[in-house]
Order: C-alpha cells, then sequence, then structure tokens
C-alpha cells in the first residue's frame, strides 16, 4: 500500500475505521496513539488521549449474577418492610408500575421482610447482611450503589440490556467494546474472557450472544474458558500431529488469508489471521494459565479451593490470574439467582456459593497491589420486588422481577472506598436520590478505563453506533 492510497483511505473513511481494517501493524500503531493502553505487558503505562479522561484502571472483572439477586436482602434493609410483613404493599408505592404476567393476577401483594439480619460493618457502617460474612470483611473497599434502574422487566431483555446497552439482540457487549477500543497487553492471551459457573441444569440460560461482538470485527468476541479438562475447543493439537506442525499449517494459512486481504479491507479476514495465531500462542498461554498448583496454599485457602473442581471461586482466583496477565476484560457469570419461590434457602445457598469467593477476589487484588488498577463490578439484571410472589408463608416467601431499583457494588479502578450511594423508598421499590441508569454505569465503566464512551463509536449500516446509544452519564459520586 503506497502513500497515496493511504492518503486516499484516510480522507474516505473514518479516522477508527481506517485503523481497524488497515493490515501489517499501521493500524495499531495509529490506534495506540488515539486510545490508551496498547502496551504489551502489565506495566504499560495508561495516558490520557486527546478528549478522554485519563485511566484509572487497566482491566475489568465484571460479575454478572444471572436471575436478579434480591437487593433488600443483602445490601438495601428495610425497617419499615419488616415491620409491614404481611400486609398489603401501598397501592401509592407501585402507582402505574407494570407487573410481570406471574403476578400481575395476584390476588394480592402481600409485603415480604426479609428473614436476614443486617450489621453495621467497615470503618464506614455500611449494612450487609449476615449471608455475607465473608465480603463484609473486605466492605471498605467497595462502593455500594442501592439506585441502579433498567428498562426491561424480564431476563434475557435485561441482561442483554446490561451487557449491550440495548435490549434487542446483535449489538457487541461491553467487553467486546472494550476489547475493539483498548486492545490486549498480552498478545498471548484474548483481551476478552468468559467464565460460566453455577448449576448445570436449572437457572437462566447463559447465551453466548451475551459475550458477542455483534458488528465488530470477531477478533473482539469473549473466548469462553470452559471448566473441563479442554479450557477451551480444538485448541490442543490433534493426535499424531507435532507443534512444528501446527506452526506451518497456521503460517500457511494466514499467508493465504493475507493474500486475499491485500484484494480489500475485510475485517473478517483480519479477524480470522488474528484468531487463527492467538490460538497457536493460546497453546502454551492457556494450560499455564489454569493451572492454579502454582498458587501458595494460604491462597487457595482464602478463596475456599480445595480441588481442580469448577467452581465460583476458582473462577475468582482464574480472573485475577488473567488481569495479572494483561487481559482487558474478564466476564464471571454465576447461574441461579432468580428466586421466585423458597427464596431464603436457594439465596442461603447462592451466598454460601459466591461469597468466599468474591471477598477474596478483592483480598487479593488489594494485596497484590492490583485493584488500584483493575475495576470490579458486581451485580445482576435487576432486583426483586418488595411482595411476595404466591403465598406467604412464616418461613418462606418469593419475590418477582424488579426493574425499578436493585443494587450492585463496585471496587478498585478509581472507585471510591466504603461508600453507599443512591436511596430507595422504605420497601426498596421506588429510587429517591441519585438514580443510576445502567447506560450511566456502562459509560463510568468506560470512564475508569480513559475512554469517554461517547467517542467509543462504530460505524455500522450508514451510521455510528456506541455501547451506550444516545444515552449514558458518568456517575461522578462513585469516583474516587
Amino acid at each position: 500500500m503506497n502513500h497515496e492510497s493511504i492518503s486516499a483511505a484516510w480522507r474516505s473513511a473514518c479516522r477508527r475505521q481506517f485503523l481497524l481494517h488497515s493490515s501489517r501493524g499501521l493500524g495499531a500503531a495509529a490506534l495506540a496513539s488515539l486510545l490508551p493502553g496498547t502496551g504489551s505487558g502489565r506495566e504499560a503505562s495508561l495516558t490520557a488521549a486527546a478528549g478522554h479522561p485519563v485511566a484509572r484502571a487497566k482491566s475489568v472483572i465484571f460479575i454478572f449474577l444471572s436471575g436478579g439477586p434480591s437487593q433488600m436482602d443483602l445490601f438495601d434493609p428495610k425497617p419499615r418492610l419488616q415491620a409491614d410483613n404481611g400486609k398489603e404493599i401501598p397501592k401509592s408505592v407501585v402507582g402505574m408500575q407494570r407487573l410481570t404476567t406471574m403476578t400481575s393476577g395476584q390476588a394480592s401483594f402481600p409485603l415480604a421482610g426479609s428473614q436476614f439480619a443486617f450489621s453495621r460493618v467497615g470503618d464506614a457502617g455500611l449494612e450487609v447482611s449476615e449471608l455475607l460474612p465473608h465480603l463484609s470483611g473486605v466492605v471498605d473497599r467497595l462502593t455500594v450503589i442501592r439506585s441502579m434502574h433498567t428498562e426491561p422487566i424480564n431476563h434475557d431483555p435485561a441482561v442483554t440490556f446490561l451487557q449491550t446497552g440495548s435490549p434487542i439482540s446483535g449489538r457487541p457487549c461491553i467487553g467486546s467494546w472494550v476489547s475493539y477500543g483498548l486492545g490486549s497487553e498480552n498478545a498471548d492471551l484474548p483481551a476478552f474472557v468468559v467464565m460460566l459457573s453455577g448449576v448445570a441444569q436449572g437457572g437462566q440460560p447463559l447465551l453466548s450472544r451475551y459475550w458477542h461482538s455483534g458488528f465488530l470485527p470477531g477478533q473482539h468476541q469473549g473466548v469462553q474458558l470452559r471448566a473441563d479438562r479442554e479450557p477451551v475447543i480444538d485448541l490442543a493439537d490433534p493426535p499424531g500431529l507435532t507443534r512444528d506442525d501446527r506452526r506451518r499449517i497456521v503460517a500457511t494459512a494466514s499467508g493465504l488469508n493475507r493474500l486475499k486481504l491485500e484484494e480489500g479491507f475485510d475485517p473478517e479476514i483480519e479477524a480470522r489471521i488474528n484468531s487463527l495465531e492467538l490460538a497457536f500462542r493460546m497453546q502454551t498461554s492457556v494450560p499455564e494459565l489454569v493451572d492454579v498448583r502454582d498458587e501458595p496454599r494460604h491462597v487457595l485457602q482464602m478463596y475456599g479451593i480445595d480441588s481442580d473442581s469448577p467452581s465460583f471461586a476458582r473462577n475468582c482466583l482464574l480472573a485475577r490470574r488473567l488481569v495479572e496477565r494483561g487481559v482487558r476484560f474478564v466476564q464471571l457469570y454465576d447461574k441461579d439467582w432468580d428466586h421466585h419461590g423458597d427464596l431464603p434457602q436457594k439465596l442461603r445457598r447462592k451466598t454460601r456459593e459466591t461469597d468466599q469467593g468474591l471477598a477474596a477476589l478483592v483480598r487479593d487484588l488489594d494485596q497484590r497491589g492490583l485493584l488500584d488498577d483493575t475495576l470490579v463490578v458486581c451485580g445482576g439484571e435487576f432486583g426483586r420486588t418488595a411482595y411476595t410472589q404466591g403465598k406467604l408463608t412464616a418461613n418462606t416467601y418469593g419475590r418477582d422481577h424488579h426493574p425499578r431499583c436493585f443494587t450492585m457494588w463496585l471496587a478498585g479502578g478509581g472507585i471510591r472506598r466504603g461508600a453507599v450511594v443512591g436511596k430507595t423508598d422504605d420497601y426498596s421499590y421506588n429510587i429517591v436520590e441519585d438514580p443510576i441508569h445502567v447506560h450511566d454505569l456502562q459509560a463510568t465503566i468506560l470512564h475508569c478505563l480513559g475512554v469517554d464512551h461517547r467517542r467509543l463509536t462504530y460505524r455500522f449500516q450508514g451510521r455510528d453506533f456506541r455501547l451506550t446509544d444516545v444515552h449514558g452519564n458518568v456517575v461522578t459520586k462513585i469516583l474516587a
């Protein structure tokens, strides 16, 4: 490609399209000057490009609790709800808000007070449920948002909305946007990695399109690390094929693809080249990554890991190992937080499975000096209703979906420590102070990474798309 053709491409295409579609390293070199964080190692500094905020985080660990945890049973205690247990929820509280078809036909809507005690913990005196004894020990490192709200009322569109900024499938997820905007700090691992935990059967399904790159080039799709003996499908060499054989095959295929790429700028050919070469390098990097036997015993004990068996806690440890190696975005999904009935027993089980791993992850990152530049985000797609779904008894209750308010917490990467932001009413049904929309959360995550969410765009079908669409404001109250 000569100087004249480069200049013509520059004039005819937007800057980011040119950078994305240019081969032979030219695009990557120019992108490094536009956005921060394309260095080759964890130590690479993130400096603010023109018009972008100063980066406080290099990596994100996003822990998604699929199903929607009950905020008033975990982080948003309501004494009035306790006192009015069994009474009908006031119509003035519900107003004209829509209900799901699972409860809209109920003859009554009795309030269900939480069965769990809350205590003020940490130097800031944050109120946390007795179900989270381990997380209570690191609460001074967290900011708890009690005033999150979303738009969809059912699971799939709500998960899609949280991950992609739209309730309609087909858009790139947040991890793909981060990969596209910032690239990777480790040439031997993907920029965006996904891991799943929770019950094998049951719970809301976790669909691969939740970590899909949408209309972004395929190289930015999340790479799933599986929990079995083969973390990535087809990563190992087939029987009878040596590593040198594999190297020659990859080189030949990449060479043919590059010949095709020279005929025109096709991002999918570029993505195919990158995927082949990355997969070859991952044959060495992934087995070393998932082998936690080199971890000190006290670290394994802190996470509560006593074997190689898959678990949420093991995924938390792997998340730390991933960001330690320069992976930009790690997404942990945990299933079975959708508790329409028998909530006290089911929530006890889920917090027993996750509390220790969550606390260990925060503590481990902090002890290793990684928390300051790693942003940890934890929460579900919406909250739960103050009234019970079905019959309220002395021993149990269930809660329906509630998009009007829910709780999430964040830590590290430019986030305040030991703070509570936002307030809900006496029943945790409506927000009365500092409402924070899903688009605001997405804008804030990108801000912490040193990216202005309004400028991270991709032209598709004649318009510029972005994660937050035409919405979103950075939540300055939660920033350090």
